[in-house]
């Protein structure tokens, strides 16, 4: 399997399924998760906890919140599981309540300036991938942008959020499979340190170390 990256999608083979919720009697009951893989809903890649098998792919799914919002881990065998190709914020806009509507119109639009397509995580992945109400009036919405992005793109994102309805939260990529909060990078002055999460540990970097992987020069 290819590498992976936190938030990468991946579908579970149904045969293994019933398998694996078998060794799970925790999960007994619990509505929707008997046939999710064969509606052909996906899991999502999550970080690695310490002390878990490397061998095996640590991967999740959140109950929408009438479930209490659960997060539920996995840690998959690779042959159960196949990489699925991520939803962007075009394709799930769909999904989104009628009052995201323009500051999604504000996204995309900055995207494509920019030359970035983001990606969508969190609630409004999920309601739009199984049709189950996972967004509530409280909801945030995350998006993962591919790096490298420059101060305008920061500075721009930073003013979309400021005037959106809803909470703009969310990552920007880095080519080696870590990401850094776009907030915090907004933030932070050259001589600060910064976190990034990968798929198995944590790292403070070094703002100017992210020039050129996650930051471009100021035009």
């Amino acid at each position: 399997m290819r590498d992976l990256a936190r938030h990468d999608l991946l579908t579970v083979v149904p045969a293994a399924w019933g398998p694996l919720l078998a060794q799970r009697p925790d999960l007994d009951g619990i509505p929707h998760l008997a046939d999710w893989a064969a509606r052909g809903w996906p899991v999502i890649v999550r970080r690695r906890v310490p002390g878990e098998d490397g061998a095996l792919v640590p991967a999740g799914l959140p109950l929408p919140p009438s479930l209490g919002k659960r997060r539920i881990g996995f840690a998959l065998p690779p042959a159960a599981v196949r990489p699925r190709s991520g939803l962007t914020l075009a394709e799930a806009r769909a999904a989104a309540p009628a009052t995201w509507q323009p500051t999604l119109d504000a996204l995309l639009a900055h995207g494509a300036v920019h030359g970035r397509v983001p990606r969508v995580f969190g609630s409004l992945l999920w309601q739009a991938l199984t049709g189950l109400p996972y967004l509530s009036a409280s909801s945030d919405l995350d998006l993962l942008w591919p790096g490298p992005v420059g101060p305008a793109f920061l500075a721009g994102l930073a003013d979309l959020a400021a005037q959106a309805p809803m909470g703009l939260d969310g990552e920007i990529g880095l080519a080696d499979g870590f990401a850094v909060n776009w907030r915090e990078l907004q933030a932070a002055g050259p001589g600060d340190t910064i976190l990034a999460k990968g798929l198995g540990r944590l790292e403070l970097r070094p703002v100017s170390a992210l020039r050129g992987a996650v930051l471009t020069p100021a035009a």
